[in-house]
């Protein structure tokens, strides 16, 4: 005989057994998983939606060579996703057109999927076209999972991005030294990218290279010979023919070690010392943003002196700055460390206000000269009445009255215009930067602007003037100096690199109102220091 108690424990595991094995069985179906709809026994009806697009929507700058993808919310039927891999129709449920699909970019095949059959990528056969809109469209050819269909969804379009490399006639130039002695360095791989492609140069056996065909904007340069530390600088370009002559690269060896940095901020109109500025550091030469170089920060002391402990060897844009004045930039390489690295700095300028500072290392005597806008045609050179070549040594006589008013400064030309209207040359010294200023003459040299006027040019010159003599020439000591020209300007600073070439007078840049700065760099040779303006 069968006990009942024995029996109604087997047969409620028995139940138990087989509503699990009905449960999972209901949750599966010839598609796959079953959605919550088919669980709860309804229909999945909402359309799959577009979550992601690479390149993003409205994005500009896009490379030529980029893939295109899709990312849905849910999973996608796979075999819905097609696309135009013979022609340029638009055959496909997935289409990249840049003609508003009156054609179709040909794929090199058929769409890749991942991301559990959420994301389906597209390969371009060949690049896409520089400087032109592309749209996305999806058709309703798509469906899910449950064949459940997208809606139409069509792009407003990505651009691709200027091919700067073959399009404008821009030009960037520069020279490759050796840090060690100042020698040549030829063979240096130069770099050079922007948007994420790059192409590359090299040096010649003078250190030059020249960059050709490039379109404005931000390049980043980057330097690399074995036995030589890697280095970089950035360069922009404003327009697509700017020509533009970058920081001379001294390569550092690849022995050299960390050290500090030290040098002093000067005020470049009173020549005193400028306290409490926050000193800071970045990667490479003229970077004047992104992050700085962790930890190694200083601030100016009372005689303006600061230092950077423990730096390591490579180069360097320094960063100056302080309330009420205008930030400062320089560059500094170093092997073991670098003394003597001094800027200068400009109190916050009255709007239309200019200050130009000349900036050198050394005891030779180099000169500034402006050339100011309403030039007197009947003077065939310049002299102490030649209202538009402002330049150490025209205005030395305290009798001269040039204005129709005495003037007690050979520095100044007053209300040459209008009232108001005043050119200064602030500082004249004879000697740069050097370790000890015995003589009270050290640099800077600095002019201002009092108002930028609105029609004509400005041309600034940089004299060699202790080495005017043909007797001197060719001479390198310009660009052997480490000279380089700083102009304050709307709150900003700009700053003017010396080329490496021979020569006893740069012209170093026109500035006009409407235009802005315009960089000549040539180098050539004069005797006569009133016959600059010529050049």
């Amino acid at each position: 005989m069968f006990s009942s108690k024995k029996i109604t424990p087997y047969f409620s595991t028995v139940l138990i057994l087989l509503a699990f094995s009905l449960s999972s069985c209901s949750e599966t179906s010839e598609y796959g998983e079953a959605s919550d709809y088919e669980k709860l026994g309804a229909a999945d009806t909402i359309s799959p939606i577009v979550s992601s697009l690479s390149p993003i929507d409205n994005s500009s700058d896009v490379a030529v060579g980029s893939s295109i993808a899709v990312t849905f919310n849910e999973a996608i039927s796979t075999g819905t996703v097609t696309t135009n891999t013979s022609d340029n129709t638009c055959s496909g449920s997935f289409q990249l057109s840049s003609d508003n699909f009156s054609s179709c970019i040909k794929m090199s095949a058929a769409p890749t999927v991942s991301n559990n059959d959420k994301t389906f990528t597209l390969t371009p056969a060949e690049s896409l076209s520089t400087r032109t809109t592309y749209k996305i469209k999806l058709t309703t050819s798509v469906t899910d999972a449950n064949r459940v269909a997208l809606e139409s969804y069509t792009t407003n379009g990505f651009v691709t991005y200027y091919d700067r490399f073959t399009s404008g006639s821009g030009i960037i130039s520069g020279t490759t030294l050796k840090q060690s002695d100042g020698a040549a360095l030829e063979n240096v791989s130069v770099e050079y990218s922007i948007g994420g492609y790059t192409k590359t140069v090299t040096s010649d056996s003078s250190g030059d290279y020249g960059i050709y065909a490039l379109t404005s904007g931000s390049y980043t340069l980057s330097y690399s010979l074995s036995g030589y530390q890697d280095d970089s600088q950035s360069a922009a370009l404003s327009t697509d023919t700017d020509n533009i002559t970058v920081a001379t690269l001294s390569m550092l060896s690849s022995s050299c070690s960390s050290g500090d940095i030290s040098g002093t901020i000067k005020d470049a109109v009173t020549g005193s010392a400028v306290s409490g500025a926050s000193i800071s550091i970045r990667n490479g030469l003229n970077v004047r943003t992104g992050s700085t170089v962790s930890g190694k920060t200083a601030t100016t002391a009372s005689n303006g002196t600061y230092t950077l402990s423990s730096v390591n060897a490579g180069s360097y844009t320094v960063e100056a700055s302080k309330s009420g004045m205008i930030t400062s930039y320089f560059n500094v390489s170093s092997c073991d460390g670098a003394s003597n690295k001094d800027t200068n700095m400009s109190e916050t300028l009255e709007d239309g206000e200019m200050r130009i500072v000349l900036t050198w290392n050394g005891t030779e005597d180099f000169d500034s000269h402006l050339e100011i806008p309403g030039q007197d045609s009947s003077i065939d050179n310049s002299t102490i009445y030649d209202k538009s070549h402002l330049w150490y040594g025209v205005n030395q006589s305290n009798t001269v009255s040039y204005t129709g008013v005495a003037t007690n400064d050979f520095h100044e030309y007053t209300d040459i215009v209008s009232s108001g209207d005043y050119v200064t040359l602030d500082q004249d010294n004879t000697d740069g930067v050097v370790a000890s200023c015995s003589s009270g003459s050290c640099g800077p040299e600095t002019m201002t602007i009092s108002k930028v006027r609105t029609s004509g040019s400005y041309r600034y010159h940089i004299h060699a003037y202790s080495l005017r003599n043909s007797s001197n020439w060719p001479t390198t000591h310009l660009a052997d100096n480490g000279t380089y020209v700083q102009v304050f300007y709307e709150d900003t600073s700009y700053n003017f690199d010396v080329p490496n070439k021979a020569g006893s007078l740069w012209t170093v840049f026109d500035f006009n109102y409407s235009t802005g700065f315009t960089q000549i760099n040539t180098m050539t040779n004069e005797g006569t220091a009133s016959d600059i303006d010529d050049h």
